[in-house]
């Protein structure tokens, strides 16, 4: 058997998130729909992670296994002709070796998108969410750092989330703009708690409203409590943007 790597794109407002699900459409249903075609039978895909409904994704990998890999054209062109119009495959490779798109990431990376004018921006409802009162984007950019490095998020995590333990390493958190504007929060960390990003991006936003101190935010992590935090932000401001592989 020979495994393929995929990247995708797309923007998750009408699905129910990537993975297969009973109570709506999903990213992976929609690829994996292309892919039997292709291939004319039934082709099983692993996502490198689980984005949930209303995720957009730039850099979304999905790998599969099949005995004849067709050209890597077909998986491109041929795929796009077959996918709908919000999912998109923007690269594919024919691995020479053993390939798994979720056991072998490394990290990944995440942008939050905040639109903090005082109106509504119409063009943009579906991939930013809208704060109309002003944010103190220096006072975010003071609680985002105490959060950088290994630690217990148990604070930011759901409580659905069905991970062994909420022990992760943060190596980047941003927060770039300025209040009256755009401003967007960038995370990366070798893995994420189910709504981790979402979660911290809320409790990130309280401090820019002024409901909660930047220096809140050391106590919060060591207390480990999710009732603590904020509120989990909207998925639409949410986009993956790169998964991370040795080499």
């Amino acid at each position: 058997m020979t495994t393929v790597k995929l990247v995708l794109a797309y923007d998750g407002t009408r699905y129910a998130g990537w993975q297969l699900q009973q109570n709506g459409p999903s990213i992976q249903a929609a690829v994996e729909r292309a892919l039997s075609t292709l291939h004319k039978e039934p082709v099983r895909i692993t996502g490198a992670g689980r984005t949930d409904a209303g995720v957009h994704a730039l850099g979304q990998v999905a790998s599969f296994a099949v005995e004849r890999p067709l050209p890597v054209a077909a998986y491109v062109k041929g795929m796009n002709d077959l996918l709908p119009e919000d999912v998109a495959v923007c690269e594919a490779e024919v691995c020479e070796g053993p390939f798994d798109a979720r056991r072998d990431a490394r990290g990944k990376r995440y942008r939050y998108r905040i639109d903090n004018a005082p109106t509504r921006a119409p063009l943009s409802r579906r991939q930013a969410w809208q704060l109309f009162r002003p944010l103190d984007a220096a006072a975010m950019r003071a609680a985002a750092a105490p959060l950088l490095g290994r630690h217990d998020f148990g604070a930011f995590r759901a409580a659905s989330c069905e991970a062994h333990h909420a022990v992760r390493e943060l190596r980047r958190l941003d927060v770039i703009g300025e209040g009256g504007g755009r401003i967007e929060v960038v995370a990366e960390a070798t893995a994420f708690l189910k709504h981790m990003v979402r979660n911290i991006v809320g409790t990130l936003v309280d401090v820019g409203l002024g409901a909660r101190s930047a220096a809140s935010m050391a106590d919060l992590l060591a207390r480990r409590d999710r009732t603590l935090a904020g509120r989990t932000a909207p998925p639409q401001g949410l986009v993956l943007e790169e998964v991370f592989y040795e080499g």
